[in-house]
């Protein structure tokens, strides 16, 4: 930003900008882009009228008890209408001091929900670059999902746990909220000395100076904005590889079993060997997981950063199960480079990344997924609602999406014979790297690889509410 920006927490700059002059007219009509992108599980999330190409965090976090995040983003985007205004999502309790457009000063309102809607003074003509420069700060507050999950920047013990799926990411930076505006991120972290801060992709710099360390990341790959991660607190870390990978692996001490989660994590690099054979190559740059002590009671797929919350009741070891982290690393092609492209399709994240424990299994000799199928659908229970049929995002994280989309899957390879799935799921990721995808285009490609008709294969089984008995 340009040196006349402050941090958050400046009302009366931010009252004086908000009187700033309108939009210029121009010789070609510019429209307010859409505070939505239409997603039927969160409208909110998500905005229209440009794509987002890069962002860049600064981020400055003091953690218990002051718990105050300020933060300054930098987004290079592309419009993609004529824009006389736009929107940013960014939730409330992040008060916003500053905005610029291009460098220059523009008006701002921040409505009580997640809507920041940006003026600039010169309307924005499409297919030009433009860059938007927020600075904000506040208390970072849990963003509770319809499930009655937290997600977004959860405060620790020791710093912050930094889980975002599905609409964390505005609790802690302003962005373009729906999975289909893919970017790159840099993440830069400051905290007190000591404390250790992870984001996405390569640790670039690292730098400490007057009692704080500021931890630079570096994602080279389109992500999500919900995959984005600046987890931090006390942890050991290390850097391992696999191949020419780095995988910068970090637990927190306070774990109840610390050497049992670093072994655990520790597995990423044979799994990434196994899934890059069957499945093609590992997507990304980098790689890595987070063990943390936190209140999420869940594990979450991060681009390049799994991070992992002890705290379950699953695992009293008090590390991550193993299938636990072949879920999660499964994910890094199902679900971050593969994206699904609404909420509702979250089968495709998923019911992949399960069945992936299960061939993962079969690849070490133990339970074929056969075996595994044979078993579930005996003992199954939840038939309703069906996988791509679920009625609500409470329902999102229930057992229809994973298992029954599992059970998918397997039924499709007996279906088609192994050779036909396993192109299937090779072209599934080579055609729709860092892009997003729909159930309705992998049903297409299923019937393309096997060069079957297999539409009422697949209404049995992602569409209807009851257990299927033949296909």
């Amino acid at each position: 930003m340009r040196s006349t920006m402050i941090r958050a927490g400046a009302v009366a700059l931010a009252t004086a900008l908000l009187a700033a002059a309108p939009a210029a007219a121009s010789s070609w009509p510019a429209s307010p882009g859409s505070d939505t992108l239409g997603d039927p599980f969160f409208p909110q999330a998500g905005n229209g009228g440009y794509d987002v190409k890069h962002y860049s965090l600064d981020l400055d976090y003091v953690p218990q008890p002051t718990n105050r995040l300020d933060g300054e983003a930098k987004l290079h985007a592309r419009a993609t209408q004529s824009l006389s205004s736009f929107n940013l999502d960014l939730r409330a309790f992040m008060v916003v001091s500053d905005v610029e457009v291009n460098g220059r000063d523009a008006r701002f309102a921040h409505d009580g929900g997640q809507e920041l809607t940006v003026t600039p003074r010169h309307a924005l003509k499409r297919g030009r670059k433009f860059t938007v420069e927020v600075a904000y700060g506040g208390t970072p507050e849990d963003v509770v999902d319809p499930d009655g999950s937290i997600e977004g920047w959860t405060v620790t013990p020791d710093g912050a746990f930094v889980v975002n799926e599905p609409q964390g990411s505005p609790g802690w930076y302003p962005a373009n909220d729906n999975p289909r505006d893919k970017a790159t991120f840099d993440i830069a972290v400051t905290v007190p000395e000591g404390r250790t801060a992870i984001a996405n992709g390569r640790l670039i710099k690292k730098r400490t100076r007057s009692g704080t360390t500021t931890w630079h990341w570096y994602e080279d790959s389109p992500m999500a904005p919900y995959l984005a991660t600046a987890t931090n607190g006390f942890f050991e870390m290390t850097v391992t590889k696999a191949g020419r990978i780095p995988l910068y692996q970090a637990i927190d001490p306070a774990v109840k079993n610390p050497a049992l989660a670093k072994e655990r994590i520790g597995l990423e690099a044979e799994i990434i060997t196994l899934f890059s054979d069957l499945y093609g190559r590992y997507p990304f740059s980098s790689g890595g997981g987070v063990v943390d002590i936190a209140r999420a009671n869940y594990n979450l797929e991060s681009q390049t950063k799994s991070m992992y919350d002890p705290s379950q009741a699953a695992t009293a070891s008090g590390a991550p199960a193993e299938s636990t982290v072949v879920h999660e690393v499964a994910h890094q092609w199902f679900g971050d480079a593969v994206t699904l492209s609404i909420w509702p399709d979250i089968w495709l994240n998923e019911g992949f990344a399960t069945w992936s424990e299960w061939i993962w299994d079969e690849k070490h000799g133990r339970a074929t997924a056969a075996e595994t199928f044979d078993e579930l659908y005996a003992t199954f229970e939840e038939w309703d609602p069906a996988p791509a049929a679920i009625p609500g995002p409470e329902q999102m994280f229930h057992a229809p999406p994973y298992d029954r989309g599992a059970m998918t899957l397997q039924a499709l390879r007996e279906k088609i014979g192994d050779e036909g799935f396993f192109k299937l799921l090779r072209r599934w990721y080579k055609c729709n790297r860092y892009s997003n995808v729909t159930t309705a285009g992998f049903i297409a490609a299923a019937e393309r690889a096997s060069g079957q008709e297999l539409d009422a294969f697949f209404d049995v089984w992602l569409y209807q509410p009851v257990k299927p008995t033949s296909w």
